[in-house]
C-alpha cells in the first residue's frame, strides 16, 4: 500500500501530536487529529499547564526536520545559566554548558498555536471536542463520546499522561504500567515587567530559589514579565497545607524569598486562587498494540526538573520519522524498532528528571556539588571526547538518554572518589586530570 493512501489518526493536538501530524502530513500520510478539549486559538486556553518550557537541541532538532527551527527560535529567549538565589538575595551565575549553550524559554501556547497552524497547513484535519473513550487495538479503531467510531490504518496516542489509548492498553494482556507522583506540586505565581516596562530581573537566565525541600523557578517571557513556578511539598510543616492564610504567605515568602517578593505584587492572591498541580511520572511496555503506538507523555510522562519533557516527546517525532526513512512506510518492523529504541530512553529521562529535582532544589547551593561542576568543565575543556557533564550530554548533544544516563553513572562513580580526597576543596586545581580521565 503506498502511504500517500494510508489514513492516520492521532489522538491530542498538543505539542507532540502536532509535530508528528506534519511529519506524517509531509510524507502524503491523510492525518486526522482527535482533541478532546476545545480549539485553544478561539478558546484562549492552553488547559492550565505551565505557560513556558525549555527548548533544548533534542527539541530544535525535530523543528529543523520540518523546517520550523528558525522561526520558533525568534520567539525564544535564550538562557546560558541557571541564576541561584540564596537567603540574603545573593545571586551566583551557573553557566549550563560552554560558551554560546543555552536552553530556550518559549511559549506552550505559541508553540501550540504554530505547530496546529503549520499541521493544517499540510493538509491534517483536526477535530476538536472529541474524547476518545475507547479503542480497538487490530482496526486502529478510536470511538468517542459524541457516539462516533472513526477507523484508520494506524492510530498514534499523543494525548498526554493520561491518555486514553494507553488507558486501553492497560485493560490488555502483559501490559505493564506504572505512575508515581513525587510527594511535591506546584503553584504557578507571576512577576510583571516593572512600571518602565522591562524584566524585573536578570531575563538571560532560569532563575532558582532553592531551599532543601522546596524551591521557587522563574522563566522569562517576550511580553517582559516571568512565570514563576513554586515546587512545595502538599503535606507536612511546611507545605501548601500549612499555609492557610494570605499572613501566612507573605510571612512566608518574605522569609524564604525575600528578594522575589518585591517583583510579586499578586502573592498573596495567586497563591489562593491559582491551581496547586500534582506531578506524575508515567512509564509503560509495549508501546505498540496492534495498529497503534504511544508517543510523548502518553508513553513516558515526566516531572519538569530537567526541562526534558517537550524536548524527549519531540526526539520520539524525529526518531519515529527517521524509522520511515530507513523503512519506507510505517509497518511492524518500524514500530517494533520504534519501541525497541525509545522505551530505553524514556525509563532515562524519567529517572534523570526525578534526580535533578534534588539537586535543582538543594544541591545548586551546595559547596561540593558546585566544585565537581568546576572540575568536570576543566576535563571537558582538556579531554571534550572522553569527559562530557551529565547535563551536556542530556541538554546539548545527541547521546542516547539511556547512554547518557549510563555514561554519567560512571563519571560519577569516579568524581565521588575524586572529591573524597583529603584537601580537594583547596588543592582542586592542581589535579592530575589525566589519572582521573583515564578511570573511564
Amino acid at each position: 500500500m503506498e502511504s500517500k493512501k494510508y489514513k492516520i489518526s492521532i489522538l491530542g493536538a498538543g505539542l507532540v501530536g502536532s509535530l508528528l501530524s506534519i511529519m506524517l502530513a509531509k510524507r502524503g500520510y491523510q492525518v486526522t487529529i482527535f482533541e478532546r478539549r476545545p480549539d485553544m486559538r478561539k478558546a484562549g486556553a492552553i488547559g492550565g499547564r505551565s505557560i513556558n518550557l525549555a527548548l533544548s537541541r533534542r527539541g530544535l532538532k525535530a523543528l529543523e526536520r520540518i523546517g520550523l527551527k528558525d522561526k520558533i527560535q525568534e520567539s525564544c529567549i535564550p538562557m546560558p545559566g541557571r541564576m541561584i538565589h540564596d537567603l540574603a538575595g545573593n545571586l551566583d551565575f551557573q553557566p549550563y554548558g560552554k560558551e554560546g549553550e543555552y536552553i530556550n524559554s518559549v511559549s506552550r501556547g505559541g508553540l501550540n498555536w504554530l505547530l496546529m497552524n503549520q499541521a493544517e497547513a499540510h493538509g491534517v484535519n483536526i477535530q476538536f471536542e472529541h474524547r476518545c473513550i475507547d479503542v480497538d487495538f487490530d482496526s486502529a479503531t478510536a470511538s468517542f463520546d459524541n457516539g462516533t467510531s472513526i477507523s484508520a490504518d494506524f492510530l498514534f496516542g499523543g494525548d498526554g499522561a493520561f491518555s486514553a489509548l494507553r488507558g486501553a492498553m492497560q485493560k490488555t494482556d502483559r501490559f505493564n504500567f506504572t505512575q508515581q507522583y513525587i510527594s511535591a506540586g506546584y503553584k504557578e505565581l507571576t512577576m510583571p515587567p516593572t512600571a518602565d516596562g522591562d524584566f524585573a530581573i536578570d531575563p538571560g537566565a532560569l532563575h532558582i530559589w532553592p531551599r532543601g525541600e522546596y524551591m521557587l523557578i522563574a522563566l522569562p517571557n517576550l511580553d517582559k514579565s516571568f512565570t514563576c513556578t513554586l515546587f512545595f511539598p502538599f503535606e507536612g510543616e511546611i507545605s501548601f497545607d500549612s499555609i492557610r492564610t494570605e499572613a501566612d504567605a507573605e510571612a512566608f515568602f518574605n522569609d524564604k524569598f525575600k528578594d522575589a517578593v518585591p517583583h510579586l505584587p499578586n502573592l498573596k492572591k495567586e497563591f489562593f486562587e491559582n491551581p496547586t498541580s500534582s506531578l506524575i511520572t508515567v512509564r509503560c511496555d509495549p508501546w505498540v498494540k496492534g495498529n497503534t503506538a504511544l508517543i510523548g507523555d502518553s508513553a513516558h510522562a515526566i516531572v519538569p526538573f530537567y526541562g526534558q519533557g517537550m524536548n524527549s516527546g519531540f526526539e520520539d517525532c524525529y526518531v519515529f520519522d527517521q524509522l520511515l526513512e530507513k523503512h519506507g512506510d510505517i509497518n511492524d518492523a518500524l514500530l517494533a524498532e520504534y519501541q525497541e529504541l525509545r522505551i530505553p530512553d524514556g525509563n532515562a529521562i524519567a529517572d534523570l528528571a526525578l534526580y535533578n529535582f534534588i539537586e535543582m532544589r538543594d544541591k545548586v547551593a551546595d559547596d561540593k556539588f558546585l566544585l565537581q561542576k568546576k572540575i568536570e568543565k576543566k576535563l571537558n575543556e582538556l579531554y571534550p571526547e572522553k569527559w562530557v557533564p551529565l547535563y551536556s550530554m542530556v541538554t546539548f548533544s545527541d547521546y542516547r538518554y539511556s547512554e547518557a544516563i549510563a555514561k554519567g553513572d560512571k563519571q560519577q562513580v569516579i568524581m565521588n572518589e575524586v572529591l573524597a580526597r583529603p584537601g580537594i576543596e583547596e588543592n582542586w586545581e592542581n589535579l592530575d586530570l589525566e589519572e582521573v580521565v583515564n578511570k573511564l
